[in-house]
C-alpha cells in the first residue's frame, strides 16, 4: 500500500508539473463548484441549509472520489487478473484524482505573471491579479500588486495544495482509496467556503467555520513549508507577531511568514497590514516570493509521498 500512495504522489506532482490543470469543462472541482452553485441563494431557513449543505457536500465528494478510485482496481482486477494490474491502475486514478484536488504550477504561474506585469503594464497585471485575488485591483500600485500576488500565492499554498496533500497522508493510513476520499472531501471543503462563506451570506457560515477547523493545521503546515523553503526558521518566531492581524485564524499564517522571510510589507487595504515597517515588495522581492512559495510546494509533494510511503 506504500508503494501505490507514493506512487499516486508521484503521479500528482507529474501531471501538475506538465498539465498544470484540467480544462476547466471536466474538472471535478469545477463540476463540484457548479452543485454548490445551486444552494447559493435565499432560504428560509439559511443557517439550517448550511449545515446540511457544508455536511453532505463534501461527503458526496469524497464518495465519489472513493468509488472512482476503487472502482478502477476492481476493473483492472478483473481485465488484467491479479498480480501488480490493480495497484497500478488504483495508483494511475489515485492519482488523477489527487491532482484535481491540488494546484501548485498554475498558482505560481499566475503569481508570476502578475509580478512581471506590476512594473511595466500595470493594467495587465491588474487583469492578470484577478485569477488570484478578489480585492478591487483598479486603483492599486505597483507594490500593492505584488503584495497581492506573494499574498495571494502563499495563502493558496495552504487550501490549494498542503492541506489536500495533508489529507491524502492521513487517509492513506487506513487505505490509497480512503487517502483519496479525505483529499477531495478537504477540496470541497475548501471549494465550499471559497464561495459560500462570506458575511453577508447566512447559508455559508457552516462551510466557513468547517474550513476555518480544517485549515487550523495545514496553514501552520504551510507556514513551516515556508520558512524551510526560504532556509529561514526564526521568520515563524516573526511571523507569529503578525499572523493574527487578518480577520481567518488561519490565512494570516504563510502570509505573515511570507512577509517575514522576504522582509517585505504584505498589505490588503482595510484588511490586514503585515511587516508594516518594511517596504512594499519590490519586482526582486516579490520574484523571491513566489519563488519561495514554489519550492515550499514541491516539498511539500515530496513529504506528502515519503509520508504515504512510510
Amino acid at each position: 500500500m506504500g508503494l501505490t500512495a507514493l506512487a499516486a504522489v508521484t503521479v500528482a506532482a507529474g501531471l501538475d508539473a506538465t498539465v498544470a490543470e484540467l480544462p476547466g469543462r471536466v474538472h471535478p472541482v469545477a463540476l463540484f463548484g457548479r452543485v454548490v452553485g445551486r444552494f447559493d441563494r435565499e432560504w428560509s431557513r439559511p443557517r439550517a441549509i448550511g449545515v446540511a449543505v457544508a455536511v453532505s457536500l463534501p461527503l458526496a465528494a469524497a464518495g465519489v472520489a472513493l468509488g472512482v478510485v476503487a472502482a478502477a482496481g476492481r476493473v483492472a482486477a478483473v481485465v488484467l487478473g491479479g498480480g501488480v494490474a490493480p495497484a497500478v491502475a488504483t495508483a494511475a486514478v489515485a492519482g488523477l484524482v489527487l491532482f484535481a484536488t491540488t494546484s501548485l504550477r498554475m498558482l505560481v504561474g499566475a503569481a508570476r505573471e502578475v509580478v512581471a506585469a506590476s512594473e511595466s503594464d500595470p493594467e495587465a497585471a491588474r487583469a492578470a491579479s484577478l485569477a488570484l485575488v478578489g480585492r478591487d485591483t483598479a486603483s492599486l500600485s505597483a507594490g500593492r500588486l505584488r503584495s497581492a500576488a506573494v499574498e495571494s500565492a502563499a495563502e493558496n499554498l495552504a487550501d490549494g495544495l498542503v492541506a489536500p496533500l495533508l489529507a491524502f497522508v492521513v487517509g492513506t493510513q487506513v487505505s490509497v482509496v480512503v487517502g483519496v476520499a479525505c483529499a477531495a472531501w478537504v477540496k470541497a471543503v475548501n471549494t465550499l467556503d471559497s464561495m459560500l462563506g462570506y458575511p453577508d451570506r447566512p447559508h455559508g457560515t457552516a462551510s466557513a467555520r468547517l474550513d476555518d477547523a480544517v485549515m487550523w493545521i495545514p496553514a501552520r503546515l504551510s507556514a513551516v513549508l515556508l520558512a524551510l523553503a526560504a532556509r529561514s526558521p526564526t521568520a515563524l518566531t516573526t511571523a507569529r507577531r503578525w499572523a493574527r492581524a487578518p480577520a481567518s485564524p488561519n490565512s494570516g499564517w504563510p502570509m505573515a511568514t511570507t512577509a517575514a522571510v522576504l522582509d517585505a510589507r504584505l498589505a490588503k487595504p482595510g484588511a490586514y497590514d503585515l511587516n508594516t515597517d518594511a517596504p512594499l515588495p519590490s519586482l526582486a522581492t516579490a520574484q523571491a516570493g513566489v519563488r519561495t512559495v514554489s519550492v515550499a510546494g514541491w516539498l511539500a509533494f515530496l513529504l506528502a509521498g515519503v509520508a504515504a510511503w512510510l
